[in-house]
Protein backbone atom coordinates (compact mmCIF):
# COMPACT_ATOMS: atom_id res chain seq x y z
CA UNK A 1 0.00 0.00 0.00
CA UNK A 2 0.96 3.46 -1.35
CA UNK A 3 1.93 5.54 1.83
CA UNK A 4 2.07 8.78 0.74
CA UNK A 5 0.23 10.81 -1.93
CA UNK A 6 3.48 11.43 -4.23
CA UNK A 7 3.54 7.69 -4.39
CA UNK A 8 0.34 6.71 -5.74
CA UNK A 9 -0.61 6.66 -9.56
CA UNK A 10 -2.19 9.70 -10.53
CA UNK A 11 -0.35 12.36 -8.31
CA UNK A 12 0.12 15.09 -8.95
CA UNK A 13 -3.78 14.96 -9.57
CA UNK A 14 -6.36 15.83 -7.32
CA UNK A 15 -9.68 16.58 -6.33
CA UNK A 16 -12.23 18.06 -3.85
CA UNK A 17 -15.46 18.49 -2.90
CA UNK A 18 -16.45 21.98 -3.95
CA UNK A 19 -20.16 22.35 -3.00
CA UNK A 20 -19.04 21.11 0.50
CA UNK A 21 -16.36 24.05 0.57
CA UNK A 22 -19.13 26.66 -0.38
CA UNK A 23 -20.57 28.18 2.83
CA UNK A 24 -17.11 28.24 4.11
CA UNK A 25 -15.63 29.58 0.76
CA UNK A 26 -18.56 32.57 1.40
CA UNK A 27 -17.42 33.30 5.51
CA UNK A 28 -14.20 34.29 3.92
CA UNK A 29 -15.84 36.57 1.20
CA UNK A 30 -17.55 38.17 3.81
CA UNK A 31 -14.80 38.34 6.29
CA UNK A 32 -12.55 40.05 3.41
CA UNK A 33 -15.71 42.46 2.45
CA UNK A 34 -15.66 43.34 5.69
CA UNK A 35 -12.20 43.47 6.19
CA UNK A 36 -11.30 45.67 3.12
CA UNK A 37 -14.34 48.29 4.05
CA UNK A 38 -12.70 48.51 7.23
CA UNK A 39 -9.16 49.48 5.43
CA UNK A 40 -10.60 51.66 2.70
CA UNK A 41 -12.10 54.01 5.37
CA UNK A 42 -8.58 54.17 7.36
CA UNK A 43 -6.21 57.45 6.70
CA UNK A 44 -2.92 56.70 4.96
CA UNK A 45 -1.07 56.64 7.64
CA UNK A 46 -2.69 54.43 10.05
CA UNK A 47 -3.26 51.59 6.53
CA UNK A 48 0.68 51.70 6.82
CA UNK A 49 0.80 50.93 10.50
CA UNK A 50 -1.75 47.95 9.36
CA UNK A 51 0.01 47.16 6.60
CA UNK A 52 3.05 47.07 8.96
CA UNK A 53 2.04 44.82 11.88
CA UNK A 54 0.61 42.26 9.43
CA UNK A 55 3.76 42.19 7.26
CA UNK A 56 5.54 41.91 10.54
CA UNK A 57 3.33 39.30 12.35
CA UNK A 58 3.85 37.30 8.68
CA UNK A 59 7.59 37.01 8.97
CA UNK A 60 7.89 36.30 12.61
CA UNK A 61 5.18 33.44 13.07
CA UNK A 62 6.32 31.96 10.28
CA UNK A 63 9.38 31.61 11.81
CA UNK A 64 7.88 30.89 14.82
CA UNK A 65 6.27 27.50 13.31
CA UNK A 66 9.53 26.54 12.77
CA UNK A 67 10.17 26.91 16.32
CA UNK A 68 12.49 30.05 15.69
CA UNK A 69 12.13 32.97 17.61
CA UNK A 70 12.92 36.78 15.88
CA UNK A 71 13.04 39.73 17.51
CA UNK A 72 9.84 41.82 16.88
CA UNK A 73 10.87 44.93 16.91
CA UNK A 74 13.71 44.41 14.92
CA UNK A 75 11.48 42.56 11.85
CA UNK A 76 9.50 46.10 11.88
CA UNK A 77 12.39 48.40 11.99
CA UNK A 78 13.19 46.18 8.64
CA UNK A 79 9.90 46.21 7.45
CA UNK A 80 9.37 50.05 8.05
CA UNK A 81 12.67 50.82 6.01
CA UNK A 82 11.47 49.17 3.31
CA UNK A 83 8.01 50.66 3.35
CA UNK A 84 9.55 54.20 3.58
CA UNK A 85 8.43 54.53 7.28
CA UNK A 86 10.16 57.18 9.02
CA UNK A 87 9.58 55.83 11.74
CA UNK A 88 10.42 52.38 11.78
CA UNK A 89 14.10 53.31 13.01
CA UNK A 90 17.31 52.22 11.65
CA UNK A 91 17.44 49.11 9.64
CA UNK A 92 17.95 45.28 11.87
CA UNK A 93 21.52 45.03 10.83
CA UNK A 94 20.47 41.10 10.75
CA UNK A 95 20.81 39.76 7.37
CA UNK A 96 18.25 37.00 7.55
CA UNK A 97 15.84 39.16 8.83
CA UNK A 98 16.69 41.51 5.73
CA UNK A 99 16.41 37.95 3.81
CA UNK A 100 12.84 37.23 5.31
CA UNK A 101 11.60 40.87 4.93
CA UNK A 102 12.42 40.96 1.06
CA UNK A 103 10.89 37.53 0.53
CA UNK A 104 7.26 38.53 2.33
CA UNK A 105 7.20 42.09 0.39
CA UNK A 106 7.93 40.50 -2.65
CA UNK A 107 5.01 38.30 -2.43
CA UNK A 108 2.93 40.83 -1.35
CA UNK A 109 3.89 43.73 -3.54
CA UNK A 110 5.19 41.63 -6.61
CA UNK A 111 2.04 39.21 -6.72
CA UNK A 112 1.07 39.72 -10.53
CA UNK A 113 4.84 38.66 -11.59
CA UNK A 114 5.37 34.83 -12.17
CA UNK A 115 6.57 32.34 -9.81
CA UNK A 116 9.16 30.96 -11.11
CA UNK A 117 12.20 28.38 -9.50
CA UNK A 118 14.80 31.43 -10.01
CA UNK A 119 12.62 33.55 -7.25
CA UNK A 120 11.91 30.76 -5.10
CA UNK A 121 15.88 30.15 -5.03
CA UNK A 122 16.08 33.86 -4.57
CA UNK A 123 14.11 33.60 -1.20
CA UNK A 124 16.02 30.54 0.09
CA UNK A 125 19.14 32.51 -0.27
CA UNK A 126 17.62 35.62 1.41
CA UNK A 127 16.68 33.34 4.67
CA UNK A 128 20.23 32.02 4.33
CA UNK A 129 22.65 34.56 3.64
CA UNK A 130 25.54 32.47 4.67
CA UNK A 131 24.99 29.36 2.70
CA UNK A 132 24.57 27.38 5.64
CA UNK A 133 21.78 26.95 8.76
CA UNK A 134 22.85 25.40 12.21
CA UNK A 135 23.14 22.25 11.23
CA UNK A 136 25.97 23.14 8.44
CA UNK A 137 26.07 24.16 4.52
CA UNK A 138 23.27 23.89 2.34
CA UNK A 139 22.53 23.25 -1.16
CA UNK A 140 20.74 27.17 -2.26
CA UNK A 141 20.07 27.49 -5.31
CA UNK A 142 18.98 24.66 -6.64
CA UNK A 143 16.84 21.94 -5.21
CA UNK A 144 17.95 19.63 -2.24
CA UNK A 145 20.16 16.45 -4.06
CA UNK A 146 19.17 13.86 -1.17
CA UNK A 147 23.16 13.62 -0.30
CA UNK A 148 22.57 13.41 3.59
CA UNK A 149 19.67 10.83 3.23
CA UNK A 150 16.10 11.23 2.14
CA UNK A 151 13.56 14.74 2.80
CA UNK A 152 11.62 13.44 6.20
CA UNK A 153 9.74 15.61 8.38
CA UNK A 154 10.46 14.27 11.89
CA UNK A 155 9.97 15.24 15.64
CA UNK A 156 11.31 12.96 18.78
CA UNK A 157 9.64 11.47 21.54
CA UNK A 158 11.77 10.70 24.17
CA UNK A 159 14.70 9.03 22.44
CA UNK A 160 12.46 7.42 19.65
CA UNK A 161 12.49 9.34 16.44
CA UNK A 162 8.92 9.73 14.45
CA UNK A 163 9.27 10.17 10.67
CA UNK A 164 5.53 11.91 9.54
CA UNK A 165 6.56 12.35 6.06
CA UNK A 166 8.86 11.81 3.60
CA UNK A 167 9.07 13.48 0.13
CA UNK A 168 9.74 12.59 -2.50
CA UNK A 169 13.27 11.61 -3.89
CA UNK A 170 15.77 14.35 -5.24
CA UNK A 171 15.76 12.68 -8.79
CA UNK A 172 12.26 13.42 -9.44
CA UNK A 173 12.04 16.91 -8.47
CA UNK A 174 12.68 18.94 -11.84
CA UNK A 175 10.18 17.33 -13.47
CA UNK A 176 7.91 17.61 -9.83
CA UNK A 177 8.55 21.91 -9.95
CA UNK A 178 8.01 22.13 -13.62
CA UNK A 179 4.76 20.49 -12.93
CA UNK A 180 3.95 22.50 -9.82
CA UNK A 181 5.16 25.95 -11.66
CA UNK A 182 3.18 25.46 -15.01
CA UNK A 183 0.12 24.63 -12.76
CA UNK A 184 0.51 27.87 -10.46
CA UNK A 185 1.00 30.13 -13.38
CA UNK A 186 -2.35 28.63 -15.15
CA UNK A 187 -5.89 29.70 -14.96
CA UNK A 188 -7.33 26.02 -13.68
CA UNK A 189 -9.54 26.94 -10.26
CA UNK A 190 -12.37 28.86 -10.07
CA UNK A 191 -11.40 30.51 -6.78
CA UNK A 192 -7.80 32.17 -6.24
CA UNK A 193 -8.34 30.98 -2.38
CA UNK A 194 -9.32 27.97 -2.84
CA UNK A 195 -5.94 27.57 -5.07
CA UNK A 196 -3.89 28.99 -2.12
CA UNK A 197 -4.51 26.42 0.28
CA UNK A 198 -3.86 23.68 -2.86
CA UNK A 199 -0.53 25.60 -3.85
CA UNK A 200 0.85 25.66 -0.03
CA UNK A 201 0.17 21.32 0.34
CA UNK A 202 1.41 20.85 -2.64
CA UNK A 203 4.57 22.06 -2.48
CA UNK A 204 5.01 21.02 1.12
CA UNK A 205 4.22 17.25 -0.90
CA UNK A 206 7.41 17.86 -2.60
CA UNK A 207 9.28 19.93 -0.23
CA UNK A 208 12.20 20.42 -3.03
CA UNK A 209 14.95 22.59 -1.09
CA UNK A 210 17.30 21.58 1.39
CA UNK A 211 15.97 23.83 4.15
CA UNK A 212 13.64 26.53 4.05
CA UNK A 213 10.40 24.69 2.67
CA UNK A 214 8.10 25.65 5.26
CA UNK A 215 8.80 29.48 5.66
CA UNK A 216 9.28 29.57 1.55
CA UNK A 217 5.61 27.26 0.77
CA UNK A 218 3.84 29.95 3.34
CA UNK A 219 5.05 32.48 1.17
CA UNK A 220 3.62 30.99 -1.90
CA UNK A 221 0.46 30.72 -0.13
CA UNK A 222 0.45 34.46 0.48
CA UNK A 223 1.62 35.18 -2.93
CA UNK A 224 -1.53 33.65 -4.49
CA UNK A 225 -3.65 35.38 -1.38
CA UNK A 226 -2.28 38.33 -2.63
CA UNK A 227 -3.08 37.59 -6.78
CA UNK A 228 -7.31 36.95 -5.15
CA UNK A 229 -6.72 40.16 -3.44
CA UNK A 230 -5.56 42.30 -6.24
CA UNK A 231 -4.67 45.09 -3.54
CA UNK A 232 -1.48 47.13 -3.14
CA UNK A 233 -1.54 46.32 0.70
CA UNK A 234 -2.89 43.32 2.75
CA UNK A 235 -3.28 43.90 6.48
CA UNK A 236 -4.39 40.18 7.60
CA UNK A 237 -1.65 37.33 8.55
CA UNK A 238 -2.21 33.68 7.58
CA UNK A 239 0.85 32.64 9.07
CA UNK A 240 0.04 34.01 12.58
CA UNK A 241 -3.11 32.40 12.42
CA UNK A 242 -1.35 29.13 11.50
CA UNK A 243 0.50 29.85 14.68
CA UNK A 244 -2.43 29.78 17.08
CA UNK A 245 -3.41 26.59 15.69
CA UNK A 246 -0.30 25.16 14.51
CA UNK A 247 -0.93 21.46 16.27
CA UNK A 248 -4.19 21.51 13.76
CA UNK A 249 -2.12 22.89 11.05
CA UNK A 250 0.65 19.91 10.77
CA UNK A 251 -2.57 16.71 11.54
CA UNK A 252 -4.85 18.43 8.61
CA UNK A 253 -1.42 18.72 6.23
CA UNK A 254 -0.47 15.49 7.14
CA UNK A 255 -3.51 13.39 6.71
CA UNK A 256 -4.03 15.12 3.54
CA UNK A 257 -0.18 13.98 2.38
CA UNK A 258 -0.90 10.62 3.78
CA UNK A 259 -4.62 10.60 1.67
CA UNK A 260 -5.60 9.37 -1.81
CA UNK A 261 -5.78 13.04 -3.23
CA UNK A 262 -8.95 14.03 -2.09
CA UNK A 263 -8.22 17.71 -0.79
CA UNK A 264 -11.53 18.18 0.92
CA UNK A 265 -10.68 18.02 4.29
CA UNK A 266 -7.60 20.05 4.29
CA UNK A 267 -9.26 22.94 1.77
CA UNK A 268 -12.05 23.07 4.76
CA UNK A 269 -9.40 23.60 7.32
CA UNK A 270 -7.49 26.07 5.19
CA UNK A 271 -10.41 28.07 4.61
CA UNK A 272 -11.82 28.17 7.89
CA UNK A 273 -8.59 28.87 9.43
CA UNK A 274 -7.73 31.85 6.90
CA UNK A 275 -11.81 32.92 7.94
CA UNK A 276 -10.61 33.22 11.47
CA UNK A 277 -7.29 35.56 9.96
CA UNK A 278 -9.68 37.39 8.39
CA UNK A 279 -11.57 37.85 11.12
CA UNK A 280 -8.31 38.56 13.70
CA UNK A 281 -7.77 41.11 11.30
CA UNK A 282 -11.19 42.92 11.03
CA UNK A 283 -11.16 43.07 15.33
CA UNK A 284 -7.34 45.23 14.54
CA UNK A 285 -8.42 47.46 11.98
CA UNK A 286 -11.59 48.31 13.76
CA UNK A 287 -9.00 49.44 16.85
CA UNK A 288 -7.24 51.42 14.09
CA UNK A 289 -10.55 52.86 12.71
CA UNK A 290 -11.89 53.53 15.97
CA UNK A 291 -7.98 55.35 16.74
CA UNK A 292 -8.43 57.19 13.91
CA UNK A 293 -11.76 58.73 15.08
CA UNK A 294 -10.69 59.08 18.40
CA UNK A 295 -7.88 62.04 17.93
CA UNK A 296 -9.95 63.28 14.79
CA UNK A 297 -13.08 63.93 17.71
CA UNK A 298 -10.46 65.45 19.88
CA UNK A 299 -8.16 67.55 17.54
CA UNK A 300 -9.18 70.83 19.49
CA UNK A 301 -8.78 69.69 22.85
CA UNK A 302 -5.16 70.54 24.26
CA UNK A 303 -3.54 67.53 25.64
CA UNK A 304 0.23 67.79 27.24
CA UNK A 305 2.76 64.80 26.78
CA UNK A 306 1.79 62.87 29.88
CA UNK A 307 -1.96 63.01 28.92
CA UNK A 308 -1.38 61.69 25.45
CA UNK A 309 0.98 58.90 26.26
CA UNK A 310 -1.88 57.92 28.85
CA UNK A 311 -4.51 58.02 26.48
CA UNK A 312 -2.57 56.34 23.77
CA UNK A 313 -1.92 53.34 26.03
CA UNK A 314 -6.20 53.23 26.22
CA UNK A 315 -6.47 53.46 22.95
CA UNK A 316 -4.46 50.27 22.38
CA UNK A 317 -6.59 48.37 24.35
CA UNK A 318 -5.17 48.67 28.24
CA UNK A 319 -6.86 46.54 30.53
CA UNK A 320 -8.75 48.41 33.75
CA UNK A 321 -10.26 51.55 34.49
CA UNK A 322 -7.61 54.43 34.82
CA UNK A 323 -7.31 55.35 38.39
CA UNK A 324 -5.09 58.16 40.19
CA UNK A 325 -2.75 55.75 41.26
CA UNK A 326 -2.46 54.20 37.85
CA UNK A 327 -2.11 57.44 36.20
CA UNK A 328 0.54 58.67 38.26
CA UNK A 329 2.54 55.64 37.61
CA UNK A 330 1.97 55.21 33.80
CA UNK A 331 2.55 59.03 33.50
CA UNK A 332 5.81 58.94 35.96
CA UNK A 333 4.18 62.11 37.82
CA UNK A 334 2.75 62.57 41.58
CA UNK A 335 -0.76 62.10 42.79
CA UNK A 336 -1.24 65.66 42.64
CA UNK A 337 -0.85 66.04 39.03
CA UNK A 338 -2.34 62.64 38.22
CA UNK A 339 -5.40 64.63 39.72
CA UNK A 340 -5.71 67.39 37.82
CA UNK A 341 -4.85 65.94 34.77
CA UNK A 342 -7.86 63.16 35.19
CA UNK A 343 -10.06 66.26 36.18
CA UNK A 344 -8.95 68.09 32.70
CA UNK A 345 -9.63 64.69 30.92
CA UNK A 346 -13.68 64.89 32.43
CA UNK A 347 -13.85 68.55 31.84
CA UNK A 348 -12.88 68.04 27.97
CA UNK A 349 -15.20 64.75 27.61
CA UNK A 350 -12.51 62.76 26.68
CA UNK A 351 -12.62 60.51 30.36
CA UNK A 352 -15.80 59.78 32.03
CA UNK A 353 -16.35 58.71 35.52
CA UNK A 354 -17.19 55.03 36.04
CA UNK A 355 -19.35 55.65 38.44
CA UNK A 356 -16.91 54.35 42.00
CA UNK A 357 -16.12 57.49 44.07
CA UNK A 358 -13.72 58.30 46.97
CA UNK A 359 -10.38 56.72 46.35
CA UNK A 360 -12.10 54.02 43.68
CA UNK A 361 -13.05 56.69 41.50
CA UNK A 362 -11.64 55.41 38.39
CA UNK A 363 -11.96 56.74 34.56
CA UNK A 364 -12.87 54.86 31.05
CA UNK A 365 -12.89 57.08 27.36
CA UNK A 366 -15.99 58.72 26.84
CA UNK A 367 -17.95 57.15 23.74
CA UNK A 368 -17.20 59.49 20.97
CA UNK A 369 -20.38 61.95 19.80
CA UNK A 370 -19.62 61.44 16.03
CA UNK A 371 -19.41 58.01 15.64
CA UNK A 372 -19.28 54.74 17.83
CA UNK A 373 -16.66 52.04 18.20
CA UNK A 374 -16.97 49.95 15.05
Amino acid sequence: MKKYIHERTGWPQYRYDAKALVPTLEAVALRAGELFGRLDALGFADLQEARLDAIAAEITKSSEIEGERLDLEAVRSSVANRLGMERGGVPSGDHAIEGLVEMALDAAQNWDEPLTEQRIFNWQAGLFPAGRNVFGPLRVGAWRDDAKGPMQVVSRAGSREIVHFQAPAAHRLDAEMEAFLGWFEAANEPSQVLKAGIAHLWFETIHPLDDGNGRIGRNILELALARADKRPYRCYSVSAQIQEERNAYYGALQAAQSGDGDYTDWLAWFLACFARALESAVETVSGALFRTRFWQAHREAPLNDRQRRVVSRMLMGMDGRMTNKKYSKMAKCSDATATRDLSDFVAKGIFMSDGAGGRSAGYVLAPLKEASRP
